[in-house]
């Protein structure tokens, strides 16, 4: 079964979240600050964190780096009633798989939720690669090199690369690509898209130049020559 570590410092929060995520047919753990989160990932394993940014004696954004040592292929899902694109960065920047501001609805968090968790989980790859001048792409083993050196993406980042490199040459829309790397009808505005192309550029170096922005559309990837 599905464990999913609901971490927020407001008990009624955390107590809707677990309703839905029960009735999900998820099973439910719960911290109420972000070292008891810190503390139970390293005493057990979980699918996938729920984790509030603001709380006492550990932010979220510090509990997501502490955990990531030791379970870094955990995903995590940030809450916050900040709107500010620096947090959002930030969150993305430190491994955040998705963003979710406060309040929300809890139907639209279990739909993000399934659609991380069919992202990540272990379905069978076709194990190809694609190769881009000295960046080669694994998609079975969804790492990312250049010149031998692996390339430390977000899975968000990885996702969005593999997407824009299978299908290279074609033009995507941003709705094509909020729709098939984040896995849902994207309800809020494109500024996610952005940054994540931002902190993949900036990833990627030099090849970033693969990425190529169609100004009024959305993406698209180069092929190489």
């Amino acid at each position: 079964m599905t464990r999913i570590l609901i971490v927020d410092d407001e008990a009624k929060i955390r107590e809707m979240i677990v309703k839905y995520a029960k009735h999900e047919g998820f099973e439910t753990d719960e911290a109420a600050n972000g070292m008891e989160a810190v503390e139970k990932c390293e005493a057990g394993n979980y699918d996938l964190v729920i984790m509030d940014v603001m709380m006492p004696e550990l932010d979220g954004f510090s509990a997501v780096k502490e955990i990531k040592k030791i379970r870094p292929a955990i995903p995590f899902i940030m809450l916050s009633a900040l709107g500010e694109e620096y947090d959002r960065i930030h969150g993305f920047d430190i491994g955040v798989d998705d963003y979710v501001v406060k309040p929300f609805s809890s139907k639209e968090l279990m739909m993000r939720i399934h659609a991380i968790l069919k992202r990540v989980s272990p379905a069978a790859a076709s194990g190809d690669t694609k190769q881009v001048g000295e960046m080669c792409i694994d998609y079975s083993a969804r790492t990312v090199t250049i010149r031998g050196e692996r390339i430390p993406l977000s899975p968000k980042e990885y996702e969005l690369l593999a997407y824009l490199a299978k299908n290279t040459g074609i033009a995507l829309t941003r709705e094509q690509l909020l729709q098939n790397v984040w896995g849902y009808d994207f309800f809020g505005d494109d500024r996610t898209l952005d940054t994540h192309i931002k902190l993949l550029r900036r990833n990627l170096g030099d090849y970033a130049k693969y990425i190529v922005t169609l100004r009024g559309v959305g993406y698209r990837f180069e092929k190489d020559e």
